[in-house]
């Protein structure tokens, strides 16, 4: 006795999947007759909707695995770059790589930052052109276009592009080696040639600067061919002194060195002066004039405040002595 099972759908016909399809199934057909059980749609699918479907199919499989591996590139990217901006080091590390005077937190902090914000974001694009790129070849690949064209033809492109704005590219490959190299950051006191002043900001193309009358210079990072950091490590604050010629040379030397020491003392100047100050002596005879001078190392960009308080200390200090200040011979 056999059992004839009965089609559940009215429009539902004899037949197979592979001659309804016309050949071997791909997995869409053979599941759209699984559905429908009906020849005249299947075939049809076949025929007209089959490869563009499978080919859509293909192309959003394609692109949403390469937006997650975009995704978790950038995740990693933003988590070693964060790391970079909260300074998370061993301490071991840290005692190694401390300097003489790390400066204020908050303006550390800041220049990381920036610096950690900037080179993620290279890393994102990079990772972002590397993926996508790489899944649109693919995507082409399968399509059946010839890449060689294309690909000769983009290299054209891009060599016409790069001569055209070879400044740009100069630009921003000499800002990411600054920051690789960490020449300078925000908060520095740096002097470019043409323009010196405080880093207010720092992008791959240009340097945001603001000088000591407020005036905000531009400078692209390609036009940089030397900076002078005095906010690095240390600072050297330089007092040329000038008194009479007819004044003692060794008394005017012990009154700068105690007026020195008794600045270096007090607070807050205590923490600003790393050293000893010293008086190395005579700098030069001119006219009436006789300059001596005083040098402090101090903490990274504190040179100007410190040489201002020693002026006015050694200004009570001579007046009260009867040392007599001569006409500066500059």
């Amino acid at each position: 006795m056999s059992l004839a099972v009965e089609p559940l759908l009215p429009w539902a016909q004899e037949g197979s999947a592979e001659a309804a399809c016309r050949g071997e199934p791909t997995v869409s057909c053979r599941l759209v007759w699984n559905i429908t059980h009906n020849t005249d749609f299947t075939r049809f699918y076949s025929t007209w909707l089959d490869r563009p479907l499978t080919t859509l199919l293909m192309i959003i499989v394609t692109f949403v695995i390469a937006l997650i591996v975009r995704n978790i590139a950038h995740r990693m990217i933003t988590r070693v770059t964060l790391r970079m901006a909260e300074g998370t080091m061993s301490e071991r590390v840290r005692e190694r790589s401390r300097t003489v005077f790390d400066g204020s937190p908050a303006l550390l902090t800041k220049r990381r930052a920036q610096r950690a914000q900037t080179l993620g974001s290279v890393l994102r694009s990079c990772a972002s052109v590397l993926i996508m790129g790489t899944a649109l070849f693919s995507v082409l690949g399968s399509l059946g276009l010839n890449l060689a064209p294309i690909l000769a033809s983009a290299s054209v492109i891009g060599v016409a592009v790069g001569f055209g704005a070879q400044n740009i590219v100069k630009d921003i490959l000499a800002g990411v080696f600054m920051l690789l190299e960490d020449q300078y950051g925000v908060g520095d006191y740096i002097d470019v040639g043409s323009a010196k002043g405080t880093v207010e900001a720092v992008t791959l193309r240009v340097t945001r600067m603001r000088d000591v009358d407020g005036v905000v210079w531009y400078v692209p990072n390609g036009e940089i061919k030397k900076v002078g950091n005095e906010s690095q490590n240390w600072g050297r604050a330089v007092l040329d002194i000038p008194v009479d010629i007819h004044e003692d040379t060794e008394r005017v030397k012990e009154l700068l060195q105690s007026t020195a020491d008794a600045m270096v003392a007090d607070s807050p100047w205590n923490d600003l002066v790393l050293e000893a100050p010293a008086v190395w002596g005579v700098q030069a005879l001119a006219g009436d004039a006789l300059v001596i001078r005083v040098v402090l190392k101090t903490a990274p960009g504190k040179q100007g405040d410190v040489a201002r308080e020693l002026r006015e200390r050694v200004k009570r200090t001579f007046d009260e002595a009867g040392v007599t200040v001569a006409t500066p011979p500059w």
